[in-house]
């Protein structure tokens, strides 16, 4: 059963689980996707094939939090716009390895030109575009803010051979993203030298024993609707099986 947060005649916004795909692949796997058509056709007692759901962003599969989607053409193009236009403000919660330098900080970077808008997206797995990614010429600046929320002096994440990382511990950060590139969170964390728990593709070694998942949630977004402009913000608790772990 899915959880909506909110919904109108345009927009739905709903919860996507960590290790759901946003969308279907060649995998076959099921996907946000196919089950908030479900909920929609269920609603309106149509068959699946004739509910239109628009794809306008989407979560990593390891990835939980808030996800939009357009309920009609109009509704989907108005949330295309407001990403493109960088007026929906999405907020990410994420336990990294180790203590920050500093209490908040800005990542600004070159990254190979890749985005959740690039021609074709929709019809690509996470693979294909990493292989786009490699053979991109040209660069896009990649941009977020972070600051802690809260420090552990954990001993419960890293292997008891990686002394460095007991020693350091974790950290919960509430991270602003200013641009929305490919994988462009755990890339840019991990460069920092502090990966994502549970991340093993971008630099995560400890152990880990949540399957499918890691530790980065998209706990709110603020949007418009696509008729009135009335401003919406949504917003999620942090995971519960984080309570363990910070």
């Amino acid at each position: 059963m899915i959880k909506v947060l909110y919904e109108d005649n345009h927009i739905i916004a709903v919860v996507k689980p960590a290790g759901l795909l946003t969308q279907g692949d060649r995998s076959g796997e099921e996907s946000l996707m196919d089950e908030v058509k479900d909920y929609l056709k269920e609603k309106k007692n149509k068959q699946a094939g004739n509910v239109f759901l628009g794809l306008v962003h989407r979560l990593d599969k390891p990835v939980q939090g808030i996800v939009l989607f357009g309920k009609t053409s109009k509704g989907a193009s108005r949330l295309s716009e407001q990403f493109r236009n960088h007026t929906i403000q999405k907020t990410y919660h994420a336990i990294v390895v180790g203590k920050m330098d500093q209490q908040k900080g800005e990542i600004k970077e070159q990254v190979n030109k890749i985005s959740f808008f690039a021609e074709g997206f929709t019809n690509k797995t996470d693979e294909e575009l990493l292989q786009e990614i490699k053979k991109a010429t040209k660069t896009r600046t990649a941009e977020l803010s972070w600051e802690v929320v809260k420090y552990k002096e954990s001993f419960g994440v890293a292997t008891p051979q990686d002394k460095i990382r007991k020693r350091e511990g974790v950290s919960l950060l509430r991270i602003l993203p200013k641009t929305g590139r490919f994988h462009q969170i755990r890339i840019q964390l991990a460069n920092m030298g502090h990966p994502i728990l549970g991340d093993t593709k971008y630099g995560f070694s400890g152990n880990w024993n949540y399957k499918n998942s890691i530790a980065l949630c998209a706990t709110s977004i603020e949007f418009k609707t696509a008729t009135e402009g009335k401003a919406i913000k949504l917003e999620i608790p942090l995971p519960t099986e984080w309570e363990g772990l910070i």
